[in-house]
């Protein structure tokens, strides 16, 4: 399994404070080890078929499972990563 961000969430990592780019590093490979870890808490989005993890309080990313890969479509802080705005 591994980890494949998209253009958007490329984008928008780039963008990210150092701090925030070094907690997200540390969660997507928690994410790869152990996606029931707690301090994730990943959680299916209600009504499409995408789920949300958290990076820290104000942070969060979106990502979907297809092909024994985890894609991440959204990191950012908690609307923008959940893809709201």
């Amino acid at each position: 399994m591994k980890i494949i961000l998209t253009a958007r969430a490329e984008k928008t990592y780039k963008k990210l404070p150092l701090n925030i780019k070094l907690k997200t590093d540390k969660k997507l490979q928690l994410l790869l080890t152990n996606i029931k870890h707690p301090s994730l808490r990943v959680k299916k989005m209600t009504g499409i078929n995408r789920f949300e993890a958290r990076i820290d309080y104000h942070y969060r990313l979106t990502f979907i499972m297809k092909n024994n890969n985890i894609y991440i479509l959204t990191i950012g802080p908690h609307d923008e990563g959940l893809g709201k705005l």
